[in-house]
């Protein structure tokens, strides 16, 4: 179909329509010129003829008034003058003896001129003009059967004359001026269509390429431009069809921001009402069991279950520890809730990696003498990097908060800077148990937890790495987990350039 509508559209292009209407009108005016050749030439040659006559006739008359007749320059004047318009011609005196001729053989004339003037000649002819001195006729010769024109008539002194010149001979000179006419007016026409097809291209090129960009613009295509140019009312057209296109594209990108922008704002509403939702069950259940704690304790210490100071004081200690949990689930808790909404505004800076990890290290290092961990980080070198650092900080710490949490074993905790294709990658790796692969993907979850029993022994709230989650994707890079037999690696890249 649409083949079909390609080559409809090329049969009734302007340039096939310019072709033939050029075409037509050349093709007209070659015929109507022919046709008056053919039917008004011959008449006007003839009329050309007679005025050629009256001249002959006129210097015949006046050589024989001044009496040159017999002189050989006026002769040869004459003689030019008739050769070069076909003409033959005699002059007899009364006696009908010939005084001057242009023609050998005179017997033909002389008796045509005898007809003429005893008037046995040509009775059926037609009198083309006539004088009291002369009459031009055409008529046919009854010895050739050929047609001529001819003027006789009588000179001064008595002289006579008879001038003529064969019709055929002007036939001749038509149907050669037709055959002229023909075969240049089919050249003609070759070069005339040759002629309107490279300009009715160059007219129509620009045409075609602004249906072009049209039809871009129709399939909302704005990248095509009118790039043929041109000073004239079509150059004029494709610049404004350009500022056009480029209007509508900014049209169509601002409402398609502005919808993309009330998609976002519906999905923002609709995901903000589920984490409503999930954080009202997530929080109850979490604060459930240390509000218990805490209520189930003081009421103790109210009621005085135990007197001893030693009993109160472990009472006091319990209540202090559940809410020192609540109060850094709450915190964390705020955090998230600022990174997954994109209200942390994210600082890109060049800072050093290593100094980074070293300082979480180091004010960590309580952690390792008290659970007897061998704390592994042999970088040294400078490694500069781009990120928010304070949010870097918090996934490292995060990290090797969680190392310290599940080391097991060996009770090594090992922190590497790698770099590889412009990246720097962290990985932070403790021995222990490997994560049970169904629950990998589910870890980065807020409130997930592997292992409830061992995460409610060390405090944790299934936070941590949800906020790792959501720092690293606001700034766009990649983060991990990979198990190994021993234990258990979580990584974070960054942009080293």
């Amino acid at each position: 179909m649409k083949h079909f509508k390609q080559r409809e559209k090329r049969k009734h292009s302007i340039k096939r329509q310019m072709i033939a209407v050029f075409a037509g009108m050349v093709i007209c005016l070659l015929a109507i010129l022919l046709i008056v050749n053919v039917k008004f030439l011959e008449p006007y040659y003839i009329r050309d003829k007679e005025m050629q006559f009256i001249h002959v006739y006129e210097e015949l008359q006046e050589a024989v008034k001044k009496g040159t007749i017999s002189n050989d320059e006026v002769q040869d004047e004459l003689h030019v003058l008739c050769e070069k318009n076909n003409i033959s011609y005699i002059v007899l005196d009364m006696d009908n003896e010939k005084l001057i001729t242009n023609v050998h053989d005179t017997n033909m004339l002389k008796q045509q001129l005898s007809g003429y003037l005893l008037n046995q000649a040509q009775k059926g002819g037609k009198v083309l003009d006539s004088t009291d001195n002369y009459q031009l006729m055409r008529s046919q010769d009854p010895w050739n059967q050929s047609e001529y024109i001819e003027m006789w008539g009588q000179l001064d002194d008595n002289v006579n004359f008879l001038i003529r010149s064969p019709v055929e001979s002007i036939r001749e000179s038509v149907a050669l001026s037709n055959r002229f006419l023909i075969y240049v007016g089919m050249g003609t026409l070759i070069i005339c269509i040759g002629l309107v097809w490279y300009f009715s291209r160059r007219i129509t090129k620009p045409i075609q390429e602004l249906a072009e960009l049209s039809d871009h613009m129709a399939n909302l295509d704005f990248e095509a431009k009118y790039t043929s140019g041109g000073n004239n009312e079509i150059g004029e057209l494709g610049d404004n069809f350009n500022r056009m296109s480029k209007k509508l594209e900014k049209a169509i990108s601002e409402l398609k921001q502005a919808n993309n922008s009330l998609q976002q704002d519906i999905e923002q509403k609709e995901k903000m009402e589920q984490m409503r939702t999930e954080f009202m069950g997530n929080v109850s259940h979490e604060l459930k069991t240390p509000i218990a704690l805490i209520q189930g304790y003081a009421e103790g210490l109210k009621e005085g279950v135990n007197d001893d100071p030693e009993s109160r004081d472990f009472y006091c200690d319990v209540i202090m520890d559940e809410a020192g949990k609540m109060n850094r689930m709450v915190k964390n808790l705020m955090t998230l809730n600022q990174l997954e909404f994109g209200n942390d505004k994210v600082e890109f800076e060049r800072f050093n990696l290593t100094e980074l990890i070293g300082g979480v290290l180091q004010s960590m290092d309580i952690l390792s003498q008290q659970k007897d961990v061998k704390l592994i980080f042999r970088e040294e070198n400078p490694v500069y990097v781009w990120g928010d650092e304070f949010k870097i900080e918090q996934v490292v710490r995060n990290y090797v908060s969680n190392a310290y949490n599940h080391v097991n074993e060996e009770k090594i905790i090992e922190v590497k800077i790698l770099r590889e294709d412009g990246l720097a990658k962290v990985t932070v790796f403790n021995t222990g148990k490997p994560i049970p692969e169904e629950d990998v993907p589910r870890i980065w979850d807020k409130f997930f937890k592997v292992d409830k029993a061992h995460t409610r022994e060390y405090g944790g709230n299934g936070i941590g790495l949800s906020i790792v989650k959501a720092i690293m994707e606001s700034m766009h890079q990649q983060y991990g987990v990979k198990n190994y037999d021993n234990g258990v690696e979580f990584w974070f890249t960054l942009d080293v350039r």
